[in-house]
């Protein structure tokens, strides 16, 4: 999928599509003027080449980025798993300042990183827009082809919709029939997304020729999601069990499970657990990082004697660490895990000898963290102090589930920039998520059985030993493999049948939230889960007084209810939507 995306974006720089804006300008400027049209376009061939661009925009990369790739991440580090209390910002206080004020929601509407990702998204949806404007002009097209192309481009713009609008809820819709782009954000665009999702879940096919490529259960499962996001629980609760029971990948393969650690391989990506992800290349001939998720090339262990060439970013917080500390029974400790916390190394010079935790925990802990002592996937035992540039500031932990294998690197890492890229998938939506998702949905529906069958679901996955991190069999040579000795003292199982359901609703859909926040963390849900669970006030709140104990980066971290649930409008495209003095773009309730 991604090979051939930047001769697509050089393409669509000639267009003179009134629809499609040109690749790097804002949508709101005035459309590029090209030597092509829409009548070169109008054909199979023309229209699947815009729709392999509007694709190419995922990535969040472009020429708007000024080569920054990480103001726009597709796995949405800087705006969900910071913000959501997942991760500090990591390297040091004056690298990437504008992260600092977001992760402590003193962010502003002149924030240029909240510039750079609304250009991205629009970027996406101006892209599907022009596929769709050419579409309805193409006459050698089958049918099925014609409604194939359809669905896709109707499911990549529900998706950069839904996008913006959990960033910053009242953003304008633009569509291919859209003639003056200066539009207002005064309508609530969350019809306009289900229906693009609802026409793609029944214009897909089950299958498609390219991975890559959404189907119809990709889309059936985002439709749900966006019922969720709307609280109609009941639609979603149906349709995610029609998803879980009969969805299969675009690859053909029926949804289910994978051993956790293979949701974040390159060499197991695209399997059975991939419900929609970003196609992430390395090695590809093009020397082009962009492929290889140039919006996580900061997010690597760096300091003395670290393998990788960058950076130090995105660092795990003690609190979400002790969030996988079980008890005896193999269960969390819901209500009150930072009583039980983890141990770290905090100040612990490497060479210092330095005793693990023993305490009984949830394995996924050692496929999210990366902490001392324990196996860095096989890359060596994680020194601590030597690989963090600096751990009073963001702490003593490293990313994982974004790093390549070392065995494996010739093929699927990109070490040709100054930033180390891989060809790891961004899993949009995977199918624990899905699980999760359906848990929600129908205990709120009031099936509270099937939300604990759900839950039940997911941990049994992680309490299977197959899927444990072990020890190596040689720890001055980890190339040499793994051993039957797990790393630590794992302890997971499912709630007993019917226990956590006896609990009622309200501690069914805690334990939910809670099972969402350990499987899933790292990977840009969290703050937006949160919101919508009306629960960013009372946790991130609570987290700031925590975690500002431990490291100084999130001193003065405020979340304020009414205001942060949304980051600002960017203030560049407010006064860009000026017209007789008056701007068509309204700012979000709290900001100037």
């Amino acid at each position: 999928m991604k090979k051939g995306f930047r001769y697509i974006m050089a393409f669509c720089l000639m267009t003179s599509l009134s629809v499609l804006q040109g690749c790097k300008d804002d949508f709101l400027d005035k459309p590029v003027q090209g030597a092509l049209g829409d009548e070169v376009l109008a054909n199979e061939k023309g229209v699947d080449g815009l729709l392999t661009g509007a694709y190419a925009a995922l990535d969040g990369q472009g020429d708007f980025n000024g080569g920054s790739g990480w103001e726009a991440p597709p796995d949405n580090w800087v705006y969900g798993s910071i913000p959501g209390g997942d991760a500090h910002k990591g390297s040091d206080g004056g690298d990437q300042t504008p992260i600092n004020s977001i992760a402590t929601f003193a962010a502003g509407a002149d924030n240029g990183f909240f510039n750079t990702k609304w250009r991205a998204l629009y970027e996406g949806v101006s892209r599907a827009n022009a596929v769709l404007k050419v579409l309805a002009l193409v006459t050698d097209i089958s049918a099925e082809s014609k409604a194939n192309i359809e669905g896709q481009a109707l499911f990549l713009r529900a998706h950069y919709y839904f996008e913006a609008k959990k960033m910053w809820n009242m953003v304008p819709w633009i569509d291919e029939t859209t003639t003056d782009f200066n539009q207002p954000n005064d309508k609530d665009i969350w019809p306009m997304i289900e229906a693009d999702f609802k026409a793609a879940y029944e214009k897909l096919p089950a299958t498609q020729t390219l991975v890559g490529r959404a189907n119809k259960w990709a889309a059936g499962a985002y439709l749900a999601k966006t019922y969720l996001y709307q609280r109609k629980f009941a639609e979603a609760a149906t349709l995610f069990a029609t998803v879980i029971s009969s969805g299969v990948t675009s690859n053909g393969l029926k949804y289910d499970l994978v051993s956790f650690k293979d949701n974040f391989d390159a060499a197991t990506k695209n399997n059975a657990e991939s419900v929609f992800a970003i196609q992430m290349v390395a090695n590809d001939g093009t020397l082009d990082i962009t492929n290889a998720n140039m919006g996580g090339m900061l997010n690597f262990p760096y300091g003395t004697g670290a393998p990788f060439a960058c950076c130090g970013f995105f660092q795990p917080t003690q609190m979400l660490v002790n969030s996988y500390r079980t008890d005896a029974n193999g269960l969390p400790y819901v209500d009150d895990f930072n009583s039980h916390a983890v141990k770290n190394d905090l100040g612990v010079a490497s060479a210092t000898a330095f005793v693990t935790d023993a305490g009984p925990l949830d394995p996924r802990l050692d496929w999210t963290v990366g902490r001392r002592d324990v196996p860095y996937h096989d890359w060596g035992l994680f020194p601590g102090m030597n690989w963090v540039r600096d751990q009073r500031y963001g702490g003593p932990y490293a990313p994982k589930k974004n790093i390549h294998r070392q065995k494996t690197q010739d093929l699927y890492a990109d070490l040709s920039s100054w930033a180390p890229g891989n060809a790891i998938n961004v899993l949009v939506i995977r199918f624990a998520d899905v699980l999760l998702m359906a848990a929600e949905a129908e205990a709120n529906a009031g099936s509270l059985a099937k939300a604990e069958e759900y839950v039940n679901r997911v941990r049994t996955r992680a309490a299977d030993k197959t899927g444990w991190l072990y020890k190596y069999i040689d720890n001055k040579n980890p190339l040499a493999g793994f051993s039957t000795t797990p790393a630590a003292n794992y302890v997971v199982k499912p709630y007993p049948t019917g226990t956590l359901a006896a609990k009622g609703k309200d501690n069914v859909l805690k334990a939910i939230y809670f099972e969402r926040g350990i499987e899933l963390a790292m990977e840009g849900h969290r703050f937006f889960d949160l919101v919508r669970w009306d629960q960013a006030d009372k946790t991130l709140n609570s987290f700031f007084g925590y975690e500002s104990k431990i490291t100084t980066d999130l001193v003065g971290g405020k979340f304020i209810n009414g205001k942060n649930n949304y980051f600002p409008i960017p203030q560049y495209q407010i006064d860009m939507s000026v017209v007789n003095g008056a701007a068509m773009l309204k700012q979000n309730p709290g900001y100037n």
